[in-house]
This record gives C-alpha cells, sequence and structure tokens, in this order.
C-alpha cells in the first residue's frame, strides 16, 4: 500500500519497492516483509545483492501498473522509489536499473529515487519527469562494515568487500566505512506547480567524519553538482546542469 502525506493541500504518495533481495526478506501471502518487484536473474539463482539481475519480469510491470494506478486515485502526484543497484562502486547505473525507472515512468510516476548503492549517482529524465538514480547515504550509523573486527563473520566480510569493490575505507569514518566518494550526497527537491508538473532539485550534503551527514556549505554544494553532472554523463545518461540553487536541468 503506499504511504500518503497531505502537503500544501496536494496529496503525495509513496511506493516503496525491494528490487535487489534478499528474497527471504520479501512478503509473501502469509507472511510480513519488504514490498518487491520480481526481476530475473542472467542464470535463473535467486534474487539478492549480488546476483546478476538482467531484466524486469512481465509481473513486475503489471505490479508497478496496477500499483501506480490505485495510487493515483487517491493522490494528486505518485512518487516510486527502488531498493537497487550495484553497491560501493562509482557511476555504474545497471541496465535493469533504467528498465524498472522507466517502467515507473511510463506507467505514470510523477518521480523516481533509487537507494541502495551507498554511493550516489546521476540524475536523468524520461519524458520531462526526474529520476534520481541513487542519493547516496544519509545517516548510517554502523560499525559492521568498519576494519578490525573481533567477529569472524564480520572480518570475512570486510576482507571479501574489500577484494570486491577494491576501496579502503578511510579510518576517520568509522561508523560510516564506506567508499571514498560516498562523502558526496545530496537530498533530492521536488516542486510540483498547479498543473502537477514537478521540477528537480537537490540540495547538496557532505558527509563528515566520522559518518555525519550536513547541507553542503556553498563552496562545497559547487563541487558535489559538478560530481552529479559528471556521474550524469559517465553513466551514459543524457547531460544535466545543476543551478546554483540545486535544480536540476537536461540540457539539450
Amino acid at each position: 500500500m503506499p504511504a500518503i502525506c497531505d502537503v500544501s493541500g496536494t496529496k503525495i504518495a509513496l511506493l516503496s519497492y525491494n528490487c535487489v533481495g534478499p528474497e527471504f526478506a520479501w512478503a509473501g501471502e502469509a507472511s510480513a516483509g519488504c514490498a518487491y518487484l520480481a526481476l530475473e536473474t542472467l542464470d535463473g539463482a535467486p534474487i539478492s545483492p549480488t546476483a546478476r539481475i538482467v531484466c524486469m519480469s512481465p509481473l513486475a510491470r503489471e505490479v508497478l501498473a496496477a500499483d501506480i494506478a490505485s495510487a493515483r486515485l487517491s493522490a494528486d502526484v505518485v512518487i516510486v522509489a527502488l531498493h537497487q543497484g550495484k553497491v560501493h562502486t562509482p557511476i555504474c547505473i545497471e541496465a535493469y536499473e533504467l528498465e524498472t525507472a522507466y517502467a515507473a515512468v511510463d506507467c505514470g510516476a510523477n518521480a523516481v529515487v533509487a537507494h541502495h548503492a551507498h554511493i550516489l549517482r546521476g540524475i536523468s529524465f524520461r519524458n520531462g519527469v526526474p529520476i534520481f538514480h541513487g542519493l547516496g547515504n544519509g545517516c548510517v550509523v554502523t560499525s559492521a562494515l568498519s576494519p578490525g573486527q573481533d567477529h569472524a563473520a564480520r572480518g570475512e566480510w570486510v576482507q571479501r568487500r574489500r577484494e570486491m569493490f577494491g576501496f579502503e575505507p578511510d579510518p576517520a569514518y568509522n561508523l560510516a566505512p564506506f567508499h571514498p566518494e560516498a562523502t558526496n550526497a545530496f537530498l533530492g527537491r521536488l516542486r510540483i506547480d498547479a498543473s502537477g508538473r514537478v521540477e528537480a532539485g537537490i540540495v547538496p550534503v557532505h558527509v563528515e567524519a566520522p559518518g555525519r551527514p550536513v547541507v553542503a556549505d556553498p563552496e562545497r554544494a559547487a563541487l558535489i553538482s559538478r560530481y552529479v553532472e559528471r556521474i550524469t554523463i559517465e553513466a551514459g545518461l543524457p547531460a544535466i546542469q545543476i543551478a546554483a540553487d540545486g535544480r536540476v536541468g537536461q540540457l539539450t
């Protein structure tokens, strides 16, 4: 079911889906859990954060279409949130991520917001609808991924993560031991006019040591904006421009 709130007389619906599993955390007909979209893997293996996800299933499109249409009956604006993407990896936006985001737009979403990767991703538009491909980190407090573990299983994962993703966390970030570029983040901002048109923007955020997100000062905000513009192009998306006030537009 969507979460619905009233913002100055405009009803906003949020639909949120887990796309990367693990499947044991998904809701079933007789069990509680995450709402999810059924995707397909390259080898037919169960969905998990490390699986090779290749595309949406036909059922996932049906679920999106039905859920968005239902939410539209109670709300003026529908936002779709997608838990997806490859963790700890700069720039990368996989084909299935574009497919799910575009499908949400085609089914009537007014904006799409992705998260999960623990690092910023680019911003794009489909038929004028904004897609935030990854917000980066907000307040994430964990010691489970820091070096120097006294728990054998956690220590093993710390070593595996170093080998899988090729980075060493900055020891100053002991509560947010993520990729060095994960100090860049932003809040997505949406302005909605009377016709329902959505204008996208960002509020740049800097993650300070040991893992504290703060609204970036003007100098750092400009650096974060340029970073987002760059990774958008390098991900193969159309170029964008982020103004000094945070508004995001697609370059033609």
